[in-house]
């Protein structure tokens, strides 16, 4: 027997639905923003992320799963942000309509060590707004992420906000906190020593107890802003307060990739344990031009499906199988069946049939356990009397039917039930 590869999950129907149902929720609040869906390979040039994300991130020097062909690399996408910006620039967008705001859903690979909230494939529902360096957008984007949430029912998070500052500004803050961290190298994770000399600021976000320890007594105060980005910051903070956006400052909150700078901010909720973060963003004014386009400013955030699920109050709907199941009695029944389910879903009306040649009472059963409303039963004098009987699940009345009016009879029935 085949196992599924470690790491990845099998989604089954019954949770299928609750998936479905956060996704359309999401669409719902993106549109209300004015975001439009875009769809980017799972596959992409493996430089694009080393170019992107930076070559001493984690994610690429260890957790991309590669796949080498002659003289090309390419990854799987581990993130959905730089593969947004490939196809805003390679597509033109830039020069066609200047700003856009899109958003994406889909399957993202780490090669990590898989744990609660933390797959080696796994969901982002996520958005970027390309093109701009306005204040307001950071609040926007923010206030986006908290319409998200309240949407699927979450509560109990927190919004943790920061501002990294410009990349002149970032090159003060790793100098001085590296400056800081050389006296208690010590108190270091063997990981963090490496961070020490090629990501300083990564070590801000480790979860070890020495490195918290060490990095609990540093003064990470917002004295690296240049005054453009602490004027920006303000204004960014205004918005939200204007907005009823409730969030918190944290002077020690990065961002794992070396694209982002000025506003960065996570979303954390305590039901997922260590790893709490459901969902992270900020702003990336340098990353366009980077990847060949314009000049032009940019920010946006994700959210991670999996953990999402795992702390959403969505509820399944009452009924995700058929309003309406068959039930044949006898050959001549079962012949009529396609027939007539036919009808009914080009009426915009779901319905099945039992395949298994259950008996009337399993058949029943059947109906009853996939969540039908009606079960249409078709016997021998039914077929002669060009009839069928209706039967309301929830109360047990039944009553026939003429055939060549069943449609009628069934949306009828639908109707009292409302």
């Amino acid at each position: 027997m085949f196992k599924k590869v470690l790491g990845t999950r099998d989604i089954l129907p019954e949770e299928a639905v609750l998936w479905r149902n956060a996704e359309n929720a999401g669409r719902k609040v993106f549109a209300l923003y004015n975001y439009r869906e875009i769809r980017t390979p799972v596959i992409e040039e493996a430089a694009l992320y080393a170019r992107s994300l930076g070559g001493s991130t984690e994610i690429v020097g260890k957790q991309m799963f590669l796949i080498e062909r002659g003289e090309d690399s390419y990854a799987l996408r581990p993130e959905g942000t730089a593969s947004v910006v490939r196809a805003y620039v390679e597509n033109g967008l830039d020069k066609s309509q200047g700003f856009a705001k899109l958003f994406y859903i889909g399957p993202m690979f780490r090669a990590e060590r898989p744990q609660k909230g933390r797959l080696r494939q796994f969901h982002h529902i996520g958005c970027e707004a390309l093109g701009s360096s306005d204040p307001c957008l950071d609040s926007e984007i923010i206030t986006l992420a908290d319409a998200l949430l309240k949407a699927w029912g979450i509560s109990g998070y927190e919004i943790l906000v920061n501002s990294l500052g410009c990349l002149q500004d970032k090159q003060k803050l790793t100098e001085g906190l590296r400056a800081s961290l050389q006296d208690k190298r010590a108190e270091l994770c063997p990981e963090c020593l490496q961070r020490l000399d090629v990501n300083v600021l990564r070590i801000l976000d480790c979860k070890n107890e020495g490195c918290r320890r060490a990095v609990a007594g540093l003064n990470l105060e917002s004295g690296h802003l240049c005054p453009d980005c602490a004027g920006h910051f303000r204004s960014v903070l205004s918005g939200l307060d204007s907005c009823g956006v409730k969030y918190t400052l944290s002077s020690s909150l990065v961002r794992g990739l070396d694209y982002y700078t000025r506003t960065v901010f996570e979303i954390t909720h305590s039901g997922l344990g260590s790893q709490n973060a459901i969902g992270a963003g900020g702003r990336y004014d340098n990353l366009i031009a980077e990847l060949g386009g314009p000049d032009k400013g940019a920010c946006g955030f994700a959210f991670g499906m999996e953990r999402v699920m795992l702390v959403s109050q969505a509820q399944a709907p009452d009924a995700d199988g058929p309003r309406v199941y068959i039930v044949p009695l006898g050959t001549g029944a079962r012949a009529a069946c396609p027939g007539i389910l036919a009808e009914l879903r080009a009426s915009g009306i779901s319905a099945d049939t039992d395949y298994e040649g259950k008996s009337i009472k399993g058949a029943m059963r059947a109906a009853n356990s996939q969540g039908a409303k009606l079960a249409l039963i078709i016997g021998e004098d039914e077929l002669k009397n060009g009839t069928v009987l209706i039967k309301d699940m929830s109360t047990g009345s039944q009553e026939p039917a003429a055939r060549d009016a069943l449609i009628e009879a069934v949306k009828e029935r639908f109707k009292e039930n409302v």
